[in-house]
């Protein structure tokens, strides 16, 4: 007679397993799952998925159990296995497996516009409008006036067009996009002149010959790394030239023996050969910001005035906004660049929009800015603020390091960052960290910035000349709390 097949449930099967040889005593899943204590986790996570969490924690307990009963190690001092025990364990786990990567952080760099710290925080005019747009649908390709579809560039050309002096607009996902589409559309097949000094590399190993070449156009270089003239462009300059074209270099600066064409010298000889002449000003800032004590950054209206006919910057940077690439220029221009099919794949969508518009909406009000505009307010946060806070934060910090550091609040310079003004820094407080004379660990400053970034809101500092740097211009009065309560963690 043959044997009947094992109709035995999963649950039956496990707690089988787990008592099989009476080795090692593992309570079975549906014990876990049936505890009141597991009911919080079923409601939170689902049972789907604290079913499949307690599986494999019971499965990785048991390879342990049986390692250490084999080295001879006894169960007891390997883990505990009662059921609050697992539980509490099957709560982190769950946790941690549900956790987004992506957090909010204590930016104590120093570099205010981090590129790898989201660079521009919002304000709270567009906090709110792009929560509005998460909850509600939105006209974006809607036009409310006529019941009939319409472009969702129009949301925000307005603004643009009375922020910048130009005759039209269109915006994409980031500044490296803008560059990209307005090359491909206007010099595909064709060339483009640009001085060799302009020739840069950003973040990411972006280059402009690189997406050049991307974007079907021919790069003829002129002039020398350190100096370029204006007859280098008028003998470039023929039949196949399809753009004249300036880049900001915003990562570094060429000092010395230099020479560069200005925007006002280019210009008429581009209008004199017929050839549009781009500008690529990377950071771009709609406001001079002199009149903030900001070093001078060339803004989008003096470009356009200085005889550009396209220009293209960032909306996350000196302008405070959200990520995208805003083109802006002649209107015949931009209506080519609109009907590029790679418009289509670049353009941005409704949460862009909506934090974009109340930020562009800000800079109607230019004597208001440094109270309503984030990065405007970090920028130009006064040193004695910061210094105030430092001697605040300095006894509690000390008290959380203990004896292996010493700290101390010092001056320091912070700077604007994400390409933006890269040789001018801002005047800055904060709290440095240094390894005590008698500290014992080896490493010290590398463990310490490894402990804070392990908090549970990371502060991420950095470390220079044997020390660690928190420059506190970016952390506003109302999170100075939040960073002072977790320090207490970082007792040993």
């Amino acid at each position: 007679m043959s044997a009947k097949p094992d109709t035995a449930s999963p649950a039956r099967a496990e707690a089988h397993a787990s008592t099989a040889a009476g080795a090692i005593h593992l309570p079975a899943v549906h014990l876990i799952l049936s505890d009141p204590a597991c009911g919080p986790l079923i409601a939170e996570y689902g049972r789907v998925q604290t079913l499949e969490a307690a599986r494999a924690l019971l499965a990785e307990l048991r390879s342990v159990l049986l390692a250490g009963r084999r080295d001879g190690v006894p169960v007891a001092a390997t883990c505990d296995t009662s059921i609050p025990a697992l539980l509490a364990m099957l709560s982190e786990r769950l946790r941690d497996a549900n956790r987004s990567p992506l957090r909010p952080v204590f930016n104590l760099t120093g570099t205010v516009l981090h590129t790898n710290l989201g660079r521009a925080l919002l304000p709270d005019s567009a906090v709110q409008a792009v929560a509005e747009a998460l909850r509600w649908p939105m006209n974006l390709e809607w036009d409310i006036d006529t019941g009939k579809r319409g472009d969702r560039d129009n949301l925000i050309e307005e603004l643009l067009l009375e922020l910048t002096g130009a005759e039209a607009a269109t915006i994409v996902n980031n500044n490296a996009a803008a560059v990209l589409l307005m090359l491909n559309t206007i010099a595909q097949g064709k060339e483009v002149i640009v001085s060799r000094g302009e020739l840069v590399e950003i973040g990411g190993a972006f280059r402009i010959p690189d997406i050049m070449t991307r974007a079907g156009a021919v790069l003829r270089e002129v002039g020398s790394t350190n100096r370029t003239h204006l007859k280098d462009y008028a003998e470039a300059a023929g039949p196949q030239t399809a753009l004249m074209m300036k880049v900001h270099c915003s990562n570094y600066a060429i000092t010395g023996f230099t020479k560069s064409v200005e925007l006002p010298e280019l210009a008429p000889l581009s209008k004199q050969h017929h050839i549009p002449l781009a500008v690529d000003l990377g950071s771009g800032t709609l406001v001079d910001l002199e009149q903030y004590g900001l070093p001078h950054e060339t803004t989008v209206r003096e470009t356009i005035e200085g005889g550009a006919d396209l220009v293209t910057f960032s909306g996350d940077k000196l302008l405070g906004g959200p990520q995208c690439g805003i083109i802006v220029g002649r209107a015949d221009l931009i209506a080519q660049i609109k009907k590029n099919p790679l418009k289509r794949a670049l353009r941005v969508g409704k949460l862009t929009l909506a934090a974009l518009e109340p930020v562009l909406a800000l800079y109607r009000a230019p004597d208001l800015l440094p109270e309503r505009l984030t990065t405007l307010k970090l920028l130009t946060r006064p040193t004695a603020a910061m210094r105030e806070q430092a001697q605040a934060l300095l006894t509690p910090l000390q008290a959380a390091l203990g004896a292996g550091y010493e700290v101390s609040a010092e001056p320091m310079m912070s700077q604007i960052g994400s390409g933006a003004l890269p040789v001018d820094q801002l005047p800055s407080h904060g709290l440095v960290i240094r390894a005590a004379a008698t500290g014992r660990v080896s490493n010290a400053l590398g463990v310490l910035e490894q402990r804070l970034r392990a908090l549970p809101l990371p502060v991420i500092g950095r470390v220079a000349q044997d020390a660690l740097w928190l420059d506190l211009r970016c952390l506003d009065d109302h999170q100075q709390q939040r960073f002072t309560d977790q320090l207490a963690l970082l007792a040993v």
